[in-house]
């Protein structure tokens, strides 16, 4: 694909990310350092398809990747290439029936003429060649070439009238039946088409980075995922049955025109350079508009989510009049992009109806002269007429279905782009450890991360967690504590160094594996909109009710959830509003502990509970720690005094290592940490 990539800044460490609008919501608006640009601005200026350094529409470069994209598009009907052959033999024969009907139907009219003309002149006891010569010795020469040209009979056969519309209709009804079946088989390749592409999306953010959604707002992803794809299966579904249809009627329409006069139909051909000039240059008017639009919509749908997501927050800090401004900003944006896009390729339409008549007026002037001088019949004019409607109303269609193409395929391309965007190194071909050999050894070896190469965070970290020990990790915000079980879970790979797992590399274990020996609880509690067991039994599936019970249970889920009115069958709100931070914390560590890891990671699990749910969180993690290795990441350092070993990370590095007591009494880092949390209790400083 064609389509320049969008410039993105570099990866952020989830410890920076903790300020980003995604947590923080009420900071939409608030000053960007130097030299960067919030998500919402970087989309906008791009640079990115059909977009120029400064954020305005390309229309020259619109022309390289329309077309690509378009072909892509059409490329994913592959699969459903039988029964797209046979749409297309249903349509043409469809078309094609269409097509004679005028024909056969001028015959009526050439017969109800002559029927006519011929009781007028046949009734006065004339034969039709008396009547001629009569004509041509008074001078009325045309009139003499069209009565020569018809068969008169004695008054209307109204028996033969009534044959050809009786075959007219047989052909109508046969075509409008094959119609509607290549219509119901075309559904059906559409539908198919647009669920593999939804099938592949899914399947393709389950493989991206996690540093693809850094660089990405939710909304801006949500866009693609949903709205986009909805656009490009409304596209295919209106334009493909009408731009095969028209197009094929074009041409039907066209040979029988030559068919009846090749001079109209030269006439009527003129109207093509035209119709294409007009439709081109509105077309590459409006292409970059629609870029815009749906770039505009996914900005948009960005803020919203960001400000529902963090509605409280928005109001406690009284920054609603803040997020409507930028609302208000960007609605406007996109209504302008929006109205311009569909006002410039609306004016498709009318000019192309325009044309069309002046078309249909020439044809008639002249097709009436031409039935006076007996060159052709009044059956054959109407005919003509009839096709030239035809052959104009088709193309006003392709016009039309242009519009929403070009929509369709702005949609398209950003869909490629999460396509195309670069996925997880490939798995290596290493054997995994059997788990009979797994004891749950964590060993860093000279390991060096960093986000953006111009900061580094971790650099030559080395250290060993012993089997069933308890890793301790302290420090302030942005040291890399984070990103050290980060790295632990493969969410993000070593650019030196290795880590290892029971003596293994965790490189060559495929990630999959890797994350399933692994039991992870964050700050952030995710629980999604089901009932408590259902939650619970998320850690394991097929996990049996007794054991759901029993990690509920040892986990103190149990002790809260005989108040609820359902018990275990209480359904979580999509936010979990109807549990408390501590319960919703409850629950995930309930999920871990079901899962039964060799190796479980904690971050910050109790840092937004109070002192008495911390203390039943405590019993509760101390119970999952059980037998396995654990790293503990913490601010409350009264919650990891047990702890084996207790490491303290400043800029990436280990500063300090040992347990709480020798680090405090070294005076260091740790002891100062401690001192700051506690020197209002001398009495827990003593311990």
């Amino acid at each position: 694909m064609n389509t320049p990539r969008r410039s993105s800044p570099p990866l952020r460490s989830p410890e920076q990310r903790r300020g980003d609008p995604e947590n923080m919501s009420t900071d939409t608006n608030a000053p960007a350092e130097p030299g960067t640009l919030k998500e919402t601005e970087r989309i906008q200026s791009g640079p990115g398809p059909g977009r120029g350094p400064m954020g305005g529409g390309m229309i020259g470069q619109k022309a390289d990747t329309f077309w690509p994209s378009l072909k892509r598009l059409f490329a994913r009907l592959r699969p459903e290439r039988h029964k797209t052959y046979a749409v297309l033999v249903l349509t043409i024969v469809s078309v094609v029936a269409t097509a004679i009907g005028p024909k056969i139907l001028g015959r009526a009219t050439d017969l109800i003429f002559a029927g006519l003309i011929g009781r007028d002149v046949l009734g006065s006891g004339a034969t039709q060649e008396q009547a001629i010569e009569a004509l041509r010795a008074q001078g009325e020469t045309r009139q003499a070439d069209m009565l020569e040209s018809m068969k008169l009979t004695d008054g209307v056969d109204f028996s033969a009238v009534a044959d050809v519309l009786l075959l007219v209709l047989a052909i109508y009804v046969a075509a409008s039946l094959l119609a509607w079946l290549g219509g119901y088989l075309l559904n059906d390749v559409v539908q198919g088409t647009v669920l593999r592409m939804r099938s592949e999306v899914e399947d393709k953010v389950h493989r991206l980075p996690l540093g693809y959604f850094d660089k990405q707002p939710r909304g801006e992803l949500l866009s693609r995922v949903t709205n986009d794809i909805d656009n490009v299966s409304q596209t295919l579904q209106q334009t493909l049955s009408q731009l095969l249809t028209s197009l094929l009627t074009v041409v039907a329409v066209l040979v029988m025109m030559f068919y009846i006069s090749p001079v109209l139909a030269m006439v009527a051909l003129v109207s093509v350079p035209i119709s294409m000039f007009v439709t081109g240059a509105v077309m590459k008017r409006s292409q970059g508009m629609f870029i815009q639009q749906w770039r505009r919509t996914g900005t948009l749908n960005a803020h919203i989510e960001e400000t529902f997501s963090g509605h409280s927050i928005v109001k406690v800090f009284g920054r609603q009049a803040e997020a409507e401004r930028v609302f208000a900003q960007q609605n406007d944006e996109l209504y302008e992009a929006s109205y311009g896009a569909q006002f410039v390729s609306g004016l498709i339409m009318p000019i192309m109806m325009f044309v069309g008549n002046l078309n249909y007026v020439v044809i008639a002037v002249l097709g009436g002269l031409r039935v006076a001088s007996g060159t052709m019949s009044l059956g054959d004019v109407q005919a003509f007429i009839q096709y030239s409607r035809q052959f104009t109303q088709p193309l006003t269609q392709v016009a039309s279905m242009i519009n929403l193409l070009q929509s369709g395929v702005a949609s398209a391309e950003r869909v490629f782009e999460l396509l195309d965007a670069p996925e997880e190194t490939e798995e290596a071909d290493g054997r995994p450890a059997a788990e009979a050999d797994a004891h749950g050894e964590v060993r860093f070896e000279d390991v060096s991360f960093s986000y953006d190469p111009e900061r580094p965070l971790i650099s030559g970290l080395s250290l060993v967690a012993q089997p069933g020990s308890t890793v301790a990790i302290v420090g302030p915000t942005g040291a890399g504590k984070t990103t050290m079980v980060n790295l632990v879970m493969r969410f993000y790979d070593p650019q030196s160094g290795r880590i290892l797992i029971d003596g293994v590399d965790i490189a060559s274990i495929p990630r999959g594996v890797l994350r399933s020996r692994i039991g992870m609880v964050l700050q952030d509690t995710w629980l999604f909109a089901g009932s408590i067991r259902d939650n619970i039994a998320y850690g394991r599936p097929g996990a049996t009710e007794e054991q759901i019970l029993e990690a509920a249970r040892a986990t103190f889920v149990d002790r809260f959830v005989h108040s609820l009115p359902d018990g275990y069958d209480t359904v979580i709100d999509e936010d979990g509003s109807n549990l408390s931070a501590g319960e919703r914390q409850l629950v995930t560590i309930a999920r871990a502990f079901l899962s039964d890891p060799a190796l479980l990671i904690l971050d910050e699990a109790t840092s937004s509970v109070d002192t008495r749910t911390e203390l039943l969180l405590q019993q509760a993690m101390a119970a999952l720690r059980s037998d396995r290795t654990s790293f503990v990441i913490a601010h409350r350092l009264s919650t990891i005094r047990d702890a084996d070993l207790i490491l303290v990370m400043e800029d990436g590095s280990i500063v300090e290592q040992g347990s709480h007591d020798e680090l405090l009494s070294e005076g260091g880092a740790y002891a100062r940490l401690y001192r700051s949390q506690f020197e209002s209790a001398p009495e827990e400083a003593a311990v």
